[in-house]
C-alpha cells in the first residue's frame, strides 16, 4: 500500500511537471510567432491567476451551493458526525463542515484549500443505501483528499489550463486574422515555427485538458489508498464503490465544473478519455490487492 502511495504522488508530480513545461513551450511559441516576448503570456497568467484566487478562495462555496448542499450538526446525524470526527482525528487534523446533498445517488465529496477550511459533502442516497464499513471508507478517502491537499494541486493545474486556453485562442485569433506582418516578416519568422504554431494553437487546449484528467485520475488512486491506509480495511471502500457502479444513478446536480471533486462520476456513466475519474473496476481492482 505504501508502494502504490508513493508511486501515485511521483506520477502526479510527473504530469504537472509536464504541464508546466507544457505551458512555457506554448508561451515561447507564442512570443516567437508574435513577435510579442511575453505581454500576452503575462496577460494570460494574470487572468487566469484571477480565476484561480477565486476558485482558491471561494470554489468550497460554489461547489457546495452547486450540489444543493445543507450543513448539519450532530444532532441532524449523530453517527455521520462521529464517523467524521474519529476519521478526523486519526488524520491529525480539525473536523471539518458536513454538510447532506439530498440526492438518492451514491456519492460524496471534499472540497477546501487546506484541512483548516475543509468541507465534506454526502448524497442522503450514500447515507441510506451503504454500510457503516463501506460509508468509512467513502469518508476515509474525501478526508484523504484534504489531506493531500488535491483541491490546492488541482487549482494549480486549473490555472495553468486557463493560460493554455487564453494563449492558444489568441494565436488562432493571429492566424485567422492574417496578423499584421508583411510577407517579409513571415518569412523571417520560418514557416516551421508558423506551422508548429498553428498546430499548437488547435491542439494545447485538448493537450491540456487530459493532463488534467490525468492528474484528476491518480489523484483518485492516491485517495484511494490513502483512505484505505487510513481504515486499515481497503474492502469497505471497494465494496461501496461495486455498489456506484452497480446504480449507476447520475447526481441530479452533475456538473462539468465540480465532477472532479467526487468519488466517482456524478454522471453515473462509465469512465471515459475525457473522464475524471478512473474505471471503478480498475480501482476496486487495486484496491483488493493491497496488503494493510
Amino acid at each position: 500500500m505504501y508502494n502504490q502511495i508513493a508511486s501515485n504522488k511521483r506520477k502526479s508530480v510527473a504530469l504537472v511537471l509536464i504541464f508546466i513545461l507544457f505551458v512555457v513551450g506554448l508561451g515561447y511559441v507564442y512570443g516567437a510567432v508574435t513577435r510579442s516576448g511575453y505581454v500576452g503570456m503575462g496577460f494570460a497568467l494574470v487572468l487566469s491567476l484571477g480565476m484561480a484566487l477565486v476558485s482558491y478562495f471561494a470554489g468550497d462555496k460554489i461547489a457546495l451551493a452547486t450540489a444543493g448542499a445543507r450543513p448539519i450538526e450532530k444532532k441532524d446525524n449523530a453517527e455521520l458526525v462521529r464517523l467524521i470526527e474519529n476519521l478526523s482525528i486519526t488524520q491529525g487534523f480539525p473536523t471539518p463542515k458536513i454538510f447532506i446533498i439530498p440526492d438518492a445517488a451514491i456519492n460524496a465529496f471534499a472540497t477546501g484549500r487546506d484541512p483548516v477550511h475543509a468541507s465534506v459533502a454526502v448524497t442522503t442516497g450514500a447515507l441510506e443505501k451503504l454500510d457503516r464499513q463501506e460509508l468509512e471508507g467513502v469518508l476515509a478517502h474525501e478526508l484523504s483528499h484534504v489531506k493531500n491537499f488535491d483541491i490546492r494541486l488541482m487549482t494549480l493545474v486549473i490555472v495553468l489550463v486557463g493560460i493554455v486556453s487564453l494563449v492558444a485562442g489568441m494565436m488562432r485569433n493571429m492566424f485567422y486574422l492574417g496578423g499584421r506582418r508583411d510577407n517579409r516578416d513571415r518569412d523571417q519568422l520560418g514557416g516551421i515555427l508558423m506551422v508548429v504554431g498553428l498546430v499548437m494553437s488547435i491542439l494545447a487546449p485538448l493537450f491540456a485538458t487530459l493532463i488534467q484528467l490525468a492528474v484528476s485520475r491518480r489523484r483518485e488512486y492516491l485517495a484511494d489508498a490513502s483512505g484505505a491506509l487510513l481504515t486499515r480495511y481497503p474492502e469497505g471502500l471497494a465494496r461501496a464503490l461495486e455498489k456506484i457502479g452497480r446504480e449507476g444513478q447520475p447526481l441530479r446536480a452533475a456538473n462539468d465544473a465540480t465532477a472532479h471533486l467526487y468519488i466517482a462520476s456524478p454522471w453515473g456513466r462509465a469512465a471515459h478519455l475525457f473522464s475524471t475519474h478512473p474505471p471503478l473496476e480498475e480501482r476496486i481492482k487495486r484496491l483488493r490487492e493491497m496488503i494493510v
